[in-house]
């Protein structure tokens, strides 16, 4: 549950090219790739992947949309997780766009350029407005940029920002970012919440209630409406908006914190659609006859975050064995009820759709094996001296990939001779797992869905690099530093994803963190609208506006 497209390319070694070409080749393989159209393994499934929903024939005056949690706050620079990028990005947009495709595409800005691997030059469209009516101006984008950068602020994208030396307004539409070192995946991150700009002048005007109050003055399709807070959100069409205008009139997001109270909400036509669908609903929306249940492309795993190495799991025997115990495909079919592949791999396979045959073989083949074995497990918790040791593990109601998760981790801690506590929290403050230490105090592991905001298996596994945003547990290695350094500035497509093997197997044998499943991302539309896209892509494109009467 994080951010969380494109794979970069660059300098291939068979041809001299220059750094410049080596640059706009990474921003031309970013447009073009996208998820493999094709996966066997999954078309055998339980579940097909759709590539989106039928185009809306027509305007509506509204809908009304559910979500698990209300968003904590709206600030772009805090926006790491479902509610508040489900929300904001139908009313912030970023510099580039990410489109239902998975592809890169321009977004406030009309032109990418870069002159040398380390420039990069962004020509803004002209004559965008914020909601308040004033225009877009390159001061706003280096405001923006600047909340993101400051350190006071403890924004959730600043790594987006690690390499960046200086953000300059060179001219009224036009900024320039110079970085420290060549870094591929910043062109690509200006697409997600690290690339939203905002009035600069609306910004400081709310001062510390930005985010939480008022309008968020930003230039999407939708600007902020009514906050009824515990119960709803309302979006209202931007009709000055720069681009296509919005089908409907206004959105309703309505928080709805229990899994059955949302599917029951879209059974009776409470609610039109939602995203992240329950996995114990599946059954009942396939079949209920309200509307359509849609899988698509998630670049998504489920996962066990390791929140503390401390005590037990200080011994990597122990996280072994841990990982060992775990019943993949039982967690499959109960908690996401069948849609899902076990894996024993941290990245989805969908983001290694560039790399070479034999890389892609180097990157899973030599992984840990994803099938139970407990005898093995026994064994490793004995050698590891850990037997009745206790580490305990977060839950939620927010859904059986949480609930069922968790109760699995202590199924099978139970099974080798560990004591595994489970502490529930509230849908609400579980987004706080990810950015407040203190709501991780006392907590070893939790179930975590990560959703890759770029498709290159680095914007998943740079999370352990010492003081990384979601290396929550304080691992630090310097051959992982070191790999981590070198994918980042190294632009040969086949040079790059050997090294994201390397790292990949690397996080694999200290077990950094316990891989279950590649889960689709999971869409449901009553027939009343249509138009949502089907993958991951609503996380920070303006999918809202796309949605229409079905008929």
């Amino acid at each position: 549950m994080t951010r969380p497209g494109p794979t970069p390319l660059g300098r291939p070694r068979r041809a001299a090219l220059s750094a410049v070409a080596a640059v706009a080749a990474l921003a031309m393989v970013a447009a073009c790739s996208g998820p493999p159209k094709h996966d066997p393994a999954r078309q055998a499934a339980n579940y097909r992947l759709s590539p989106g929903t039928p185009p809306a024939k027509g305007n509506i005056d509204s809908f009304r949309w559910a979500l698990y949690a209300e968003p904590l706050s709206l600030d772009y620079i805090t926006a790491f997780d479902y509610p508040q990028n489900t929300v904001l990005s139908n009313v912030c947009e970023s510099l580039m766009r990410w489109t239902p495709q998975l592809t890169l595409a321009p977004g406030l800005a009309e032109k990418a350029s870069n002159p040398d691997p380390t420039t990069w030059v962004y020509d803004l469209r002209p004559g965008v407005r914020f909601h308040d009516g004033s225009v877009l101006t390159a001061d706003d984008v280096v405001y923006s940029f600047g909340r993101q950068r400051n350190p006071d602020l403890g924004a959730a994208w600043a790594d987006s920002f690690e390499h960046v030396d200086t953000v300059t307004a060179t001219g009224p539409l036009q900024v320039t970012v110079k970085l420290t070192q060549a870094d591929s995946l910043f062109p690509q991150l200006m697409a997600t919440a690290a690339g939203v700009v905002a009035s600069r002048k609306g910004v400081e005007a709310a001062g510390r209630d930005y985010g939480t109050t008022g309008d968020l003055d930003c230039t999407g399709p939708y600007k902020l409406g009514d906050w009824a807070k515990g119960q709803s959100l309302e979006l209202e069409r931007f009709d000055d908006y720069w681009g296509t205008k919005a089908k409907a009139r206004t959105v309703e997001f309505k928080f709805l914190t229990d899994a059955s109270a949302r599917t029951n909400a879209m059974l009776s036509g409470e609610v039109d659609g939602g995203f992240l669908i329950p996995s114990e609903s599946y059954e009942r929306l396939r079949t209920g006859g309200a509307g359509t249940l849609y899988f698509g492309e998630g670049l998504s795993t489920l996962n066990v975050n390791i929140t503390s190495m401390k005590g037990a799991l200080s011994d990597v025997r122990v996280r072994k064995a841990l990982s060992m115990a775990l019943d993949r495909p039982g967690i499959v079919k109960t908690a996401l009820a069948g849609n899902g592949k076990a894996t024993a791999s941290l990245t989805p396979r969908a983001a290694w759709v560039g790399a070479p045959a034999d890389t892609q073989a180097a990157a899973f083949d030599h992984l840990p094996s994803s099938t139970q074995d407990i005898e093995q497990a026994k064994r490793l918790i004995e050698e590891a001296g850990a037997k009745g040791r206790t580490v305990t593990v977060a839950t939620s109601p927010i859904g059986q990939d949480v609930s069922l998760v968790a109760t699995a981790i202590r199924d099978a801690g139970a099974r080798i001779g560990l004591e595994v506590e489970l502490k529930t929290i509230a849908p609400d403050a579980f987004s706080a797992l990810f950015t407040d230490p203190k709501a991780r105090e006392g907590i070893d592991m939790f179930p975590e869905t990560y959703y890759l905001s770029v498709t290159d298996p680095v914007d998943m596994l740079r999370n352990f690099r010492t003081g990384g945003y979601q290396n929550h547990a304080g691992y630090s290695d310097a051959e992982f530093d070191a790999l981590v350094a070198k994918i980042t500035e190294t632009y040969d497509p086949a040079q790059r994803f050997a090294l994201e093997a390397r790292l990949q197997q690397k996080a694999a044998d200290d077990v950094l963190w316990m891989p279950i499943a590649e889960w689709p991302s999971t869409t449901f539309l009553n027939k009343k609208i249509t138009g949502a896209p089907t993958t991951i892509a609503y996380m920070y494109y303006p999918w809202a506006a796309d949605v229409g009467a079905a008929g």
